[in-house]
């Protein structure tokens, strides 16, 4: 049994690889698939691919994209979901901001630097015409930490996946002003170039399985509810969710690629672009 490490948030849109696997799939095919669940999310997860702490890794594409430009030798082995990522922009319940244009100068909670909440912030400021050389961090890890921040006043806003905050909103601990998606593909797989050097294989039956499952994802019968009670979901939200996302079986096209770079050296994220065959697989 050949033995993978695999990590990724601790969100619904990973239940395909939970689902295969509970069924055994992986191990069908003599892999001993050992998922870690990583709340800190993209950030954190490219540290653990740069130091070789996982083989693969399902993650935010700008941050990937990010930390391999940055020196990171691990690659984008495919696009996992083809949708853009919807980012909530929230406050505290009790916060004076009624208005996205209300938090221009104020600080945002950020999971860490490098991270989706941490570049999201930019491409937020850019839309909304702000300055975004002058944004403000304040680093807090995950969400409990976002919490702590949001209530506490010690952040203003904080930009995380709409549906995974949805029931902090419901319960009146956030609320939401708006919401800002992705301008690209949100998920890709990535591996580091150990694994890629020596696993070639092992990888091909990983990714067989897992678009095998994900094709087929939404015609389970009562995904909806499966979901909902697994990731503690209004059954109306997941719905909402399955229509606007698209797993996808595809390795990221290089005109996205080249989307993502342009747009990240633009908001001065990073200092050149790369070529392609440097991030893909």
């Amino acid at each position: 049994m050949k033995k993978v490490r695999i990590i990724g948030v601790p969100e619904h849109f990973n239940l395909p690889w939970h689902m295969a696997i509970e069924e055994g799939a992986f191990e069908e095919r003599g892999i001993d698939l050992q998922w870690t669940e990583v709340p800190e999310g993209t950030g954190r997860m490219c540290q653990m691919l740069q130091d070789e702490e996982t083989d693969l890794a399902i993650i935010l594409t700008e941050g990937l994209v990010k930390s391999i430009t940055e020196g990171n030798s691990a690659k984008i082995v495919q696009e996992y979901i083809s949708t853009p990522l919807q980012w909530g922009i929230h406050v505290g319940a009790k916060s004076e901001y009624k208005s996205i244009a209300d938090l221009k100068g104020t600080k945002a909670a950020i999971s860490r630097l490098g991270s989706g909440s941490h570049l999201m912030a930019f491409v937020n400021a850019q839309n909304e015409g702000w300055a975004t050389n002058s944004l403000q961090f304040e680093v807090i890890n995950n969400l409990d930490g976002a919490v702590a921040a949001l209530t506490e006043g010690t952040a203003d806003y904080f930009m995380w996946e709409h549906f995974t905050t949805k029931p902090l909103v419901d319960k009146g601990v956030f609320r939401r002003l708006g919401d800002c998606p992705t301008p690209w593909p949100c998920f890709v797989v990535a591996a580091t170039q150990k694994f890629l050097d020596e696993e070639k294989s092992t990888l091909n039956h990983i990714l067989e399985v897992i678009n095998d499952y994900t094709s087929e994802f939404k015609q389970i019968p009562s995904i909806d509810r499966s979901l909902a009670n697994r990731y503690s979901q209004q059954l109306e939200d997941i719905q909402e969710w399955l229509k606007i996302t698209k797993w996808s079986q595809k390795q990221l096209p290089e005109a996205t690629l080249t989307k993502v770079q342009d747009t990240l050296r633009e908001l001065n994220l990073i200092d050149k672009s790369i070529p392609l065959l440097k991030i893909l697989y």
